[in-house]
């Protein structure tokens, strides 16, 4: 095992320009098996690992796809195009709320930051009356309270649905509840920055 660990550590930091890091971690698994230093059974045995790596995986691609086709940009575009006539306020306040909602779309924070924040960023930057360094600080503030929303909005979240700990409807209900919390302390505090 500490020779298996060690070759995956040298995988990584060495082998870096020539293996990506998740082909070092398969062959390095592959390998455990090999030896027989851990069993089929125990890897297969852990559901809810398999469980979180499904959901993650399969969205993480999603939302990949879904920046790459254009499909974010087309919804930052057609959604915030009706809020050219509403005062800067009402128009930020807006943004703000739809940034918090599209990451229902995306299964990790950084694909949401990296898809979305720039069209909103630009689109609230661009509307005289919105101070774009506040705003900018208002939507990254978004980004830790958007966590809890749903069963793959972070990392960590899908780890905290597969314990088991809370049924499916439990996870969504509470996420919902405390996502509209969550938004609406986010909306007054843009009230006092803004």
């Amino acid at each position: 095992m500490a020779a298996l660990a060690l070759l995956a550590l040298a995988g990584w930091v060495a082998g870096r320009d020539m293996l990506d890091a998740t082909t070092v971690a398969l062959l390095v698994v592959g390998l455990m098996l090999l030896t027989g230093v851990v069993r089929c059974e125990d890897i297969l045995g852990h559901v809810a690992a398999w469980n979180v790596l499904v959901w993650f995986a399969t969205l993480v691609a999603l939302a990949d796809g879904l920046a790459r086709v254009g499909f974010v940009a087309w919804v930052a575009r057609n959604a915030t195009a009706p809020l050219a006539g509403l005062p800067p306020l009402g128009a930020a306040l807006l943004l703000l709320s739809l940034f918090f909602a599209v990451h229902y779309l995306f299964a990790s924070i950084t694909a949401h930051v990296a898809a979305v924040l720039p069209v909103v960023l630009a689109t609230g930057a661009a509307i005289p009356g919105i101070d774009a360094a506040r705003f900018a600080a208002l939507l990254c503030y978004s980004l830790g309270l958007m966590g809890v929303i749903s069963p793959y909005a972070t990392g960590p979240a899908p780890v905290y649905y597969g314990s088991g700990f809370l049924s499916r409807r439990q996870f969504w209900g509470l996420g919902l509840a405390f996502g509209i919390v969550f938004l609406m302390a986010l909306l007054a505090l843009a009230v006092v920055v803004l």
